[in-house]
Parts: C-alpha cells; structure tokens; sequence
C-alpha cells in the first residue's frame, strides 16, 4: 500500500543526511533558546561557515599581493658592512714617487671598517609595477565575487536541509494518520465481527494487522528521516551534534508569489551572478599579467645613489680622484641609470604562459555563457513543474482523502468492506506523499533559482 510513500520519504531522506554528513565548523553556535526560522539557520550557517572563513584568507592574500606590488614603486635601500684586516699605508708611499717594493707581512697589518649604502627610485619599467598592481587588484575582486558564490552554495544548501525537514515532518504526519485510521478500522472490524457481521471476517482483521505493521515500520523510518534532517542542519550551522536545535512550525507550503519570466531571470544572472564577476575580473588581470610579462623585454629606469666610507688606523687618508683606497675613503654620487636584462627566450616563454592562461579564462567565459542560462532554465521549468504537480496532486489527494473518510464510515455502518479502505488508504497516502514531495521539490527549485540569479538573502517565512 505504501510503496510509493516509502520511496519518496527514503530519497529525500537519504539526499539529505548525505549532504549533512562532515559538514560541522569549528566554531559552534551558541545554542538557540527560540525556535528558529529559516532565514534564522541560514544567517547561522554563513556565520559558521569555515568556506568563508578561507575565503577571507584569500582575500587577505590578494590584498598583501596589491600591496607588494605597489611597493615596488618606492626607493630600495641596500647597506653593506665590513670589518677585517687591511695593510697600514703611509702617503709616502705614494709621494713623490710610488712604491712598488713594498713586501707583504702580517707585522704591518691593522684593522678597517667600512659601509656602503645604495639607493635605487624606479622611475620607469615599462609595466612592470603598474601591471601587476593591477593584476592584484582584480585579483582580490575575483576572491571577493568567489566567497560571495560560496555564501550562496551555503544558502543553497540551508534552504535544502531546512526543506527536507519540513518534509520529513510531513511523512511522519501522514504515516500517523493512516496509522491511526488502521487501529480505528481493526477496533471496528473485531467489533462486527463478534457481532457476526457479514462485511468482515477474520481475513479483513489479518489485512489490518499487516498493513497496521507497516505503518508502524514506516514510522520509524519517518522519525530517522526527522532525525537525520536535524543532524544534517545542525552540521551545516556549525552545531555540535549534541546541541538542541528547535526549528519552525510552519507546514510545507507554496508561497503565492508571482513566477518572473525567464528571459528576466536570465538577464539578472548574465549581471549579477557571482561566476561572471569573477571571470571579468580574471580576464583583466590576466590581461595585466600578460602586459607584465612583455615589459620584461625593456629596461628599468632608475635613479641611484651611493655613498661609501670607510676607515683604517694606521693609514694615511690619499685625497687624489685617480686613486681610491679601499680602506680609507669617504665619496658618494647620483645618477640616472638603466637596467636591462636579457634572458634568452626565458621571458618569451612568460608571456606565452599568460597568454595561455588567458586563453583558457576565455574558455572559461564562452562554457559559462552557454551554460549559466541553461542552468537558470532547467531551474525555471523545475520551478514551474513542481508548482503545476502541486496543484494537480492536491485535488487528487483531498479526493483521496474524501474516498477514505467515506470508505471508513461506510465500514463503520457495516455497509462498505474492508478493501474500500485499503485501496482508498493506498491512493491517499500516494497522493499526499507526492503533494508534499511536489512542494518539496518547488522549494529546492525557488532556492536553485535564487542561487542561479544571485538573489539576495529572501524572507522565506510563512
């Protein structure tokens, strides 16, 4: 009798508790002291959610990416210092005439110190640093728009756990009605029959007993689905498993809201949607990345400075621009410089990868234009087949339920046998398991769609 009722219950049961499984945070929420809606359980998951909590980090990578960048730009300051042992000097060494007999001993050494200081201001590379501090900033957009995509796959998932307890909860009330109509059903059936009645025998009591068992079965499998559902909801909101989590009330219902035509659904996603951000900002840093690489092909131009001393005891200061003395000097300069390196293929080989990188972005792009609208239309006409299913299924199973009330009180009177009731139960616990599942499946369908559109966070209350 309850076939289809079993099956139903069993997939959104199982979809759910497999989804749930390893998704706990680190950091549980403090237990709630009322219930909660669920606008109240997705504000607690993306609270609790460790993926936006390594997305940050990402974005705090970027960000220090942006700012090595931009250093580059300011003066580069390298200091040098020695210390060791030097010749001692006399200037007559050197005056009138130069020495070259001078033999070497450790006896005549002492001890120098020295300091040399180079500064070098970039003025001009060509793109260098200008390239990659644009790289870096789409870069930290690009990690922007991707924790925003994850936050929405976090909604996406509340709203699917949240649901599948409502349906869980609704399985299980219809489980207990029937099993209720079964125990009142087999009451009367022992009642006519020692009355000697004609509408029953002790077939019809072996029929209630069995079918009684069943549902006795598939309520303890409704009450593991309700609990799964909770165990799955609780990972997701970062809760230990061992919290107390009170949920809404509210019925699995269909909102009457107005349905937006698809071409509007697919413009919203072409503007909003997370995936096409992220792509425009890839493809502008990659275009940057590709310009930085072709800058490596000219020269550096810079500004330098250098100023150099050192000191030696025992040797004279020799104060004449031909000659420098290593030991004992004091000088320093400025200058306009350049700096070109050449690599031999090296930087050819760069800007081929970049390019290719860039390629594969617009790969990338071309796969999501096509695939981003497919997407939101599978989900429209999901959307759209739930709802007309749930209109469809509820006259079937309000007549059912008619056809079961009437099959029971017939057999109340001793007018009606106690098949009308098995077959009625069967065609009424089938449409009413397929009613729930039909809004079920429109709620899942209106969250994929907010997901597909980038809508923002909707009140979903009753």
């Amino acid at each position: 009798m309850m076939k289809s009722l079993l099956s139903t219950c069993m997939v959104s049961w199982a979809l759910v508790a497999a989804a749930g499984v390893g998704l706990a945070a680190d950091n549980p929420a403090p237990q709630p002291q009322a219930a909660l809606t669920l606008n109240d359980c997705i504000r607690m998951s993306l609270k609790a959610a460790p993926e936006l909590g390594e997305a940050e980090s990402d974005i705090a990578l970027a960000t220090s990416k942006l700012d090595e960048a931009n250093s580059y730009r300011f003066p580069k300051l390298e200091l040098t210092t020695l210390v060791g042992p030097a010749p001692i000097a006399y200037r007559s060494d050197v005056s009138p005439v130069v020495k070259t007999d001078r033999p070497f001993s450790f006896d005549a050494l002492t001890w120098f110190t020295s300091a040399d200081a180079t500064i070098i201001q970039p003025l001009y590379t060509f793109g260098k640093i200008s390239e990659n501090m644009k790289a870096a900033t789409h870069g930290i957009e690009v990690d922007r728009s991707r924790k925003q995509q994850r936050a929405n796959e976090i909604v996406q998932k509340v709203n699917e756990y949240y649901n599948g307890l409502l349906l869980a909860r609704e399985m299980k009330e219809l489980v207990l009605e029937i099993e209720e109509i079964l125990i009142k059903a087999r009451e009367k059936a022992q009642k006519l029959l020692e009355q000697g009645s004609d509408s029953v025998d002790e077939v019809d009591l072996y029929k209630l007993d069995a079918f009684s068992g069943i549902a006795t079965k598939y309520l303890e499998e409704a009450k593991k689905g309700e609990a799964l559902a909770l165990a799955a909801l609780k990972a997701r909101m970062g809760m230990p498993v061992d919290a107390e989590l009170v949920t809404g009330t509210e019925r699995l219902v269909i909102v009457d809201t107005e349905i937006p035509s698809l071409d509007s659904l697919i413009e919203k996603a072409r503007s909003r949607r997370p995936e096409h951000y992220q792509i425009a900002e890839g493809l502008k840093a990659r275009t940057a990345l590709v310009e930085a690489a072709k800058a490596e092909y000219y020269p550096d131009i810079f500004l330098g400075g250098l100023v150099s001393w050192a000191y030696a005891d025992e040797r004279d200061r020799v104060d004449n621009p031909y000659i420098t003395d290593p030991f004992k000097h004091l000088y320093g300069g400025i200058a306009l410089g350049a700096r070109w390196k050449l690599d031999f293929g090296i930087t050819g080989a760069k800007v081929a990868s970049e390019r290719a990188q860039y390629n594969r972005l617009l790969s990338t792009k071309e796969y999501a234009d096509t695939n981003i609208p497919l997407q939101v239309k599978k989900y429209y006409l999901d959307l759209i087949e739930a709802r007309n299913s749930a209109m469809a299924t509820r006259g079937a199973y309000l007549n059912a339920k008619k056809w079961t009330v009437t099959a029971v009180a017939n057999f109340d009177f001793g007018m009606g046998p106690a098949k009308d009731i098995f077959e009625a139960l069967q065609a009424y616990s089938s449409m009413r398991s397929d009613f729930f599942k039909s809004i079920y499946n429109y709620h899942i369908a209106a969250a994929n769609l907010d997901y597909a559109t980038n809508e923002p966070l909707r009140s979903h209350e009753k």
